[in-house]
């Protein structure tokens, strides 16, 4: 993995986990459940975090399997 991507995947964790902190706050100090849009959110960024980290994966047994 190359260093640019590396970094991106980074600042993209560190990201998501501030969120997923910020949520468990909220359930543990004020009782209360995240909102649902935002628990949408935080799931759509590790689906983008998730392709971004196997595209290259997915790309290299495309090109293997093309054939069948």
């Amino acid at each position: 993995m190359s260093a640019a991507k590396r970094e991106e995947v980074s600042s993209h964790l560190r990201y998501i986990r501030l969120e997923l902190r910020e949520m468990h706050q909220m359930l543990i100090k004020e009782d209360l459940l995240p909102d649902l849009n935002d628990a949408k959110q935080v799931h759509a960024q590790l689906d983008a975090l998730l392709d971004l980290v196997s595209e290259k994966r997915v790309r290299n047994i495309k090109s293997q399997f093309g054939n069948f």
